[in-house]
């Protein structure tokens, strides 16, 4: 029998690659263990360096300057490894019960508009999201939109594919984190980022592009329960500068949790590699959505810090990246996201 998600997009779930033997394989190291990553870059950065100092962002956890004794965390992390066993993938929230209708119609390329608005005007959360995001200077048309069937056809089908995926993964991913609002903001942020170049970079390739934007707004969902059992385990320990290897042993888990979870919501079995891949980061990826992922998280973390002023906002990250993508594409993806998420301008009184 095949599962919801490849019923719609023709495919069916593998075997979760979570479950398979082996021990975490975890993102390559930095040279130096000991650097302070969280410190600003100059010019460009490594995939790794942004990686850990989105991840250091994100824990609220303080950068290894010079001088600064720091901590292995060794005895932490096995304490984290042992609670992250206990993760249960089933309390996660099921995505809405209006999807799989709407997820079905818009599959099919003759779907007419009023037939979309039709389901879309069946959850009020949806129908507010689609008339806030046409009403964006993204989308602004010069007529005011008078109707839920002109906001449906101005977003088109993709518009609408995002806007769907958006409204079933924003709270899942804000309320991941627990009562830490600050780690389920930045998860957030860096969601609708990943999303939006993975599926850019995709696009530019041939490849599905509502495929690789889901790809790219679960890649993290995993990370929040990572926040939560840090907060546990910080909770009744001073606060210290912890080295490097912790904090990528935290991203990792952090993408394991995230598979398992893409595995539980039965996402199409493109998403589920590209995702698997995206463990071993940035050793490369098999498939070109694997590889297009890799790059999409990398610049999406880059853009986040860009924003906190943990780093410039112009870092280059092309010179650095070890394959796959030319420096050219990845300075064209970078540019793509500063403009399509720049801070829109207040509207006159």
């Amino acid at each position: 029998m095949t599962t919801f998600w490849g019923r719609h997009f023709g495919a069916t779930n593998p075997e979760p690659p979570a479950a398979r033997p082996g021990a975490l394989r975890p993102p390559a190291p930095t040279p130096d263990p000991e650097s302070p990553a969280a410190a600003a870059c100059a010019s460009s950065c490594s995939p790794a360096e942004i990686s850990e100092s989105f991840h250091r962002l994100l824990f609220a956890l303080p950068a290894a300057t010079e001088g600064t004794a720091t901590s292995s965390g060794r005895a932490m992390l096995k304490r984290l490894e042992l609670l992250s066993t206990r993760f249960d993938v089933r309390s996660l929230p099921r995505l809405p019960a209006v999807l799989p209708q709407l997820l079905r119609t818009l599959k099919n390329d003759t779907a007419a508009g009023a037939e979309l608005a039709k389901l879309v005007g069946r959850d009020p959360l949806m129908v507010g999201e689609v008339m806030r995001v046409t009403s964006s200077v993204h989308y602004r048309a010069a007529q005011p939109i008078g109707s839920l069937r002109q906001a449906v056809i101005l977003l088109g089908q993709e518009g609408l594919h995002r806007v769907v995926t958006q409204l079933a993964m924003m709270p899942i991913l804000q309320a991941s984190t627990g009562n830490s609002t600050h780690a389920g903001e930045l998860l957030w942020e860096h969601a609708e980022r990943c999303a939006h170049a993975c599926a850019w970079l995709t696009k530019s390739d041939g490849g599905d592009t509502f495929e690789a934007y889901l790809a790219g707004v679960v890649s993290h969902t995993g990370t929040g329960a990572v926040v939560r059992l840090l907060r546990q385990l910080l909770a009744d320990a001073p606060t210290q500068a912890l080295d490097s290897a912790f904090i990528i042993e935290c991203a990792a888990l952090g993408t394991r949790l995230s598979l398992q979870a893409a595995c539980y919501w039965e996402l199409p079995e493109r998403v589920i590699a590209a995702l698997d891949e995206n463990q071993h980061a940035p050793d490369g990826a098999d498939s070109r959505l694997g590889g297009a992922l890799q790059v999409a998280d990398a610049v999406a973390m880059a853009q986040v810090l860009g924003s906190h002023e943990v780093l410039p906002p112009d870092v280059d990250l092309g010179a650095a990246w070890p394959g796959g993508h030319t420096s050219a594409q990845i300075k064209h993806c970078q540019d793509n996201l500063r403009q399509h998420f720049a801070p829109e301008a207040p509207t006159p009184a």
